[in-house]
């Protein structure tokens, strides 16, 4: 079970603090997860983490701030940077959004020792390119491996326009070769994540058949050759098989996909489906080197942040449009009840009458459902009984 957030600000700043237990052979792998606003994530990050530290809603920049989930497994630590949607200029200034939304995603690149690129499959508009932030972002790091994420294929009916997307995403490559079909859907199609499209890379004389659905993960662990050697895996010299260059801006503009990826995943995050599998498959990449972390540790938000964040996740969920961007956070309390409970009690301030109206609800129904389910998600994150009380205020 992963450990819970401590609800003590000092507490969980001696925690970060603490030093690493560290293993006789520690292994860590730092892992940046990009793509548009709204992809999922945060889902996904909440997902492998195995509780909910990070702020997740249908409305675009839920994310503001970069953070960090942290994942412990026997010697192995996992380091997620979960970062803002990748976003531009224009928009960030719609959104109000802070300047550092803007230069965190490619903070986290700096950091990374993998990306994980998420597309949302179920968007028809924006499933079948890579979005310009997103490539732009895989061009300047071209040395950093990458694998495609292909989330909520749940939600596709048609399976079969996986194996499009998937194409159109990698421009046919995936690990220096082609990708081609063994068969198309032979399994009950109401299957969801279960890989519908059984497709395999033509492989190069004497290599090991893959066996997940896109690639080589059984390869990786075996021979150690995945990562990083994109360049010489099954490459038969041609052009395709050349490990990423770097791109400059005028390479990008006719480009759809990055056919650099090492591996091709799909899941439904939200749902949890095939989040092991890719677990599993980071887990199999974390290199030697030591722990940056002690293993009670889950996150290195403040408990304060993740309070906020979950607070206006449920506000950004419940107001129309562009109402929750100018709603003001105030904790006034904070502190043990009696019987050991969290009590929280936190203002909200607002520009206009209107909003007030709008956030109190007829009834008080809506504050009421706001502080109910946003109570539910810290007990969850700090697993204990938590009592919210909010109020609205113009400011």
């Amino acid at each position: 079970h992963p450990p819970p957030v401590a609800t003590d600000k000092e507490e969980q700043k001696r925690l970060l603090e603490n030093r690493p237990d560290q293993p006789p052979k520690p292994k860590v792998l730092r892992i940046a997860i990009i793509g548009a606003p709204n992809a999922g994530k945060s889902t996904l990050s909440n997902q492998l983490l195995g509780r909910k530290v990070f702020p997740v809603s249908k409305k675009v920049h839920t994310s503001r701030c970069k953070a960090w989930g942290v994942i412990t497994h026997e010697d192995t630590q996992l380091i997620i940077l979960d970062t803002p949607g990748l976003t531009n200029p224009l928009k960030a200034k719609r959104h109000n959004l802070d300047e550092t939304m803007l230069t965190d995603p490619w903070d986290s690149m700096k950091h990374a020792d993998l990306v994980l690129v998420l597309v949302d499959v179920s968007d028809h508009w924006t499933r079948n390119s890579l979005s310009k932030e997103v490539l732009k972002c895989l061009s300047q790091f071209p040395h950093i491996p990458s694998v495609l994420v292909l989330n909520k294929v749940d939600m596709l009916k048609k399976k079969f326009l996986l194996l499009e997307i998937a194409t159109d995403l990698t421009e046919g490559i995936v690990n220096g070769r082609k990708l081609e079909v063994k068969s198309a859907l032979k399994q009950d199609p109401s299957t969801s994540a279960k890989s519908p499209l059984h497709t395999t890379q033509a492989s190069s004389p004497g290599s090991k058949v893959p066996e997940s659905p896109f690639g080589q993960e059984k390869n990786q662990a075996q021979e150690g050759s995945g990562l990083g050697k994109s360049s010489d895996v099954g490459g038969a010299g041609t052009a395709e098989a050349q490990g990423p260059k770097h791109h400059g801006p005028e390479d990008l503009k006719d480009t759809k996909g990055w056919p650099h990826f090492q591996e091709i995943f799909m899941l439904a995050a939200l749902r949890g489906e095939e989040v092991d599998t890719l677990k599993r498959y980071l887990l199999m990449q974390a290199k030697p080197g030591p722990w940056e972390f002690h293993s009670d540790v889950l996150t290195n938000q403040s408990p304060q942040e993740i309070c906020d964040n979950i607070i206006r996740e449920k506000i950004l969920e419940y107001l129309p449009l562009e109402v929750p961007y100018g709603v003001t956070q105030v904790t006034e309390i904070w502190e043990e009840g009696e019987c050991g409970e969290l009590l929280i009690m936190q203002s909200l301030l607002v520009p206009r009458e209107s909003h007030k109206r709008m956030l109190i609800g007829r009834g008080g129904k809506v504050i009421s459902r706001i502080a109910q389910e946003a109570g539910q998600d810290l007990m969850n994150a700090f697993l204990c009984d938590v009592r919210l009380k909010l109020k609205v205020e113009v400011k």
